[in-house]
C-alpha cells in the first residue's frame, strides 16, 4: 500500500501542502487557518489513513485523553499545587496532564499553547499571562476547549475558575483595621492582570469603609517586568515606604513571592516582625516555614480550584456550550505576624 504524505492529502482537498502540514502540526490557529478549511484537511487525513507517529487513531476518535496545563511558574507554591489539584481529578475521568510554565511571558505562553495544540491535546486549562488577550480570543474564535483558572478577563466572557480577589483583600486588610493598624502600606506589582486590580480594590475599598484617608504612598506598585530583580525592586519600595512622612505600621504584601522577598529585606534590616511592624500575605510561601514567626496569610482553596477547573473543562469538551464563570473564597489562616496596636 503506498503511503499516504501531505502531498497526496493536500490534492485529495484542493490546497496547499503547507497548508495541510500546519492543520496537522496543530498551527492552524496560529497561522489562521479557516476553520472549514483544517476541519476538511482532518477528515480527509483520517478517510486517507495518514499515520504520522498514530496520529491518525486520535485523527478518527477525536480524542487523545489528555490536557495541556499552562502555569504562570511551576516554581511557586500557588503553580504546584494547582498542578497536583488537576492531575488528581484528571486522572479519575481517566485523562492525563501534559504541562509547561509560561514563566509569565506573552511569547513562551503563546509557543506553549502551540506545542499543546501540536499535541493534539482534548483540552486545555490555562493561567493566562499578562497581554494574551489575543491568543485566547484565537482560542475561542476557533472553538478550542479551554478553562482559566486563578485569572481572567473581564472584557472576554470565558469559562473560568479563580479566586474572588476583591472579597479576600478585603477581608485581609479589615482583620488588620480590626487589630488597630490605621497606617498599612499594601506592596503590589505594576500590572494589567486583573485580578491583581482586584487586590488593590478590595485594599481601597476596606480602607474607605473604616473611615481611614486613602494616604500617598499607602500603595506601592513594583515592576513585574524582570522576575530576577523582585527582590531589588521590593526593597526600593519598602525604602519608599520607610521614607515617608506616614509612620507605617502594617504592611501587606498582595503575593507570596512579594511577602518573600519583603520579609528578608526585614530581616536584612534587623527591623523585628510583629515588635515593630505587623506583616500580612494574600498567599502562602514555603520560604515562611524559615521565617521565626508564623505569616498571616490568606489561602487559595487550590484542591477546589483544580477539581473545578478540570470537570469544567470535561463538560465542555463534550458540550461547547457549558458557561461556568466561578469565583472561590479564601480562608484567612491566622499567624503570629500582626500584633494588637
Amino acid at each position: 500500500m503506498k503511503k499516504i504524505g501531505l502531498k497526496e492529502i493536500a490534492e485529495h482537498v484542493g490546497v496547499s501542502a503547507a497548508l495541510v502540514s500546519y492543520v496537522l502540526n496543530g498551527q492552524a490557529v496560529e497561522k489562521q487557518v479557516n476553520k472549514e478549511t483544517a476541519e476538511r484537511i482532518e477528515l480527509a487525513a483520517a478517510q486517507l489513513n495518514y499515520r504520522p507517529n498514530n496520529i491518525a487513531r486520535s485523527l478518527k476518535t477525536k480524542k487523545s485523553h489528555t490536557i495541556g496545563l499552562v502555569v504562570a511558574d511551576i516554581n511557586y507554591r500557588f503553580s504546584t499545587g494547582i498542578t497536583r489539584a488537576i492531575e488528581e481529578e484528571a486522572k479519575k475521568h481517566n485523562y492525563t496532564v501534559i504541562y509547561g510554565s509560561s514563566n509569565e511571558r506573552t511569547d513562551k505562553f503563546a509557543e506553549l499553547i502551540n506545542v499543546f495544540l501540536n499535541r493534539r491535546v482534548d483540552g486545555l486549562i490555562i493561567v493566562p499571562v499578562e497581554n494574551c488577550e489575543n491568543q485566547i480570543l484565537l482560542l475561542q474564535r476557533y472553538e478550542i476547549p479551554f478553562v482559566l483558572v486563578d485569572r481572567n478577563f473581564p472584557g472576554i466572557k470565558t469559562n473560568y475558575i479563580a479566586l474572588d480577589n476583591f472579597k479576600a483583600s478585603y477581608t485581609a486588610t479589615n482583620y488588620l483595621i480590626d487589630k488597630g493598624h490605621k497606617n498599612i502600606c499594601f506592596v503590589n506589582y505594576e500590572t494589567t492582570l486583573y485580578h491583581l486590580h482586584e487586590r488593590n480594590r478590595g485594599f481601597k475599598v476596606a480602607l474607605k469603609e473604616n473611615g481611614i484617608k486613602y494616604k500617598p504612598g499607602c500603595l506601592l506598585e513594583i515592576p513585574n517586568d524582570n522576575r530576577d530583580e523582585i527582590y531589588s525592586n521590593v526593597k526600593i519600595a519598602m525604602d519608599k515606604m520607610f521614607k515617608s512622612k506616614t509612620p507605617f505600621d502594617a504592611l501587606f504584601f498582595a503575593t507570596d513571592t512579594l511577602a518573600s522577598n519583603g520579609l528578608k529585606y526585614l530581616n536584612e534590616l534587623n527591623i523585628k516582625v510583629p515588635d515593630v511592624l505587623s506583616v500580612m500575605s494574600f498567599d502562602q510561601s514555603d520560604a515562611f516555614e524559615l521565617f521565626y514567626c508564623s505569616i498571616t496569610h490568606s489561602r487559595q482553596p487550590l484542591e477546589e480550584m483544580g477539581k473545578q477547573a478540570v470537570n469544567t473543562l470535561v463538560e465542555l469538551m463534550d458540550n461547547m456550550k457549558v458557561s461556568k464563570q466561578v469565583s472561590l473564597e479564601a480562608d484567612l489562616i491566622i499567624g503570629q505576624s500582626c500584633k494588637e496596636v
